[in-house]
């Protein structure tokens, strides 16, 4: 081979060791790329995000995300007439389980209330609530029809006894026990069925209904019959991450 050859095979050879060292480099440097975009990808998902609820009850509820108490009504259920709303502040994690723990006041098992007065009478429940993210304002979660309910107590089951003079004894009820886990994201709902929707006319928008600019996708819920259902488990949608 004469000098001039070998001189030209050192550098074909130098030229292609090079190429590999920078094919590699650029392979490493792009799976390191796409390690941090998974693991950034990851970390953003489960990153703490601070949220705020407004909630409105006829007559009280406790708020539940992903499985754990976040807030309730602050006046206690037994107040006849509480129909304040509760503005809570929470940190969560996405997808979201949002539950909520729903009662109507009632004096005692009949189902009634004034009861032994001229207005003993049957009383009704309504709710409604909306969820944003606390940072940015955007609207996470409404109660709407999508929410799935289980009615726990109902009462009374004969509406004809509200003019008894001795409702406790006549006015009859049927109660469903409370599942353990179902606030958690692990529950299944399935077989529960839909909430009704119901508008702010037939539920009576009362006490500080009207202090929320209520978002027009936000409806007040319930179970199927306003008067009779006195509590409620309800449950929405699993929420996403953006």
């Amino acid at each position: 081979m004469t000098r001039a050859a070998r001189l030209r095979a050192v550098i074909t050879t130098g030229a292609l060791l090079c190429a590999l060292a920078a094919c590699g480099s650029s392979t490493d440097a792009a799976t390191a790329t796409t390690k941090a975009d998974a693991r950034a990808s990851t970390t953003a998902a489960d990153a703490p995000v601070k949220f705020v609820a407004d909630v409105w009850a006829d007559n009280w509820f406790a708020l539940y995300v992903n499985g754990e108490l976040v807030g309730e009504d602050s006046v206690p259920i037994t107040t006849q007439r509480s129909f304040n709303k509760e503005r809570i502040s929470f940190t969560s994690t996405y997808p979201l389980t949002i539950a909520v723990l729903a009662k109507d006041y009632i004096e005692d098992t009949s189902g009634l209330e004034y009861i032994g007065t001229p207005q003993q009478q049957i009383g009704d429940g309504g709710l409604i609530a909306q969820i944003r993210d606390e940072r940015t304002g955007r609207l996470v979660a409404v109660t709407n029809g999508d929410w799935r309910t289980l009615v726990v107590q109902r009462s009374p089951l004969d509406p004809s006894c509200v003019r008894s003079a001795d409702p406790i004894a006549e006015c009859q009820q049927a109660t469903t026990p409370t599942p353990a886990d179902w606030a958690t994201p692990s529950f299944d709902d399935a077989s529960w069925p839909k909430v009704t929707e119901y508008t702010a006319e037939q539920v009576g928008g009362h006490g500080d209904y009207s202090l929320v600019t209520w978002d027009p996708s936000a409806s007040l819920i319930w179970g199927s019959d306003l008067k009779v259902d006195n509590v409620l488990l309800l449950r929405a949608p699993a929420v996403e991450a953006p």
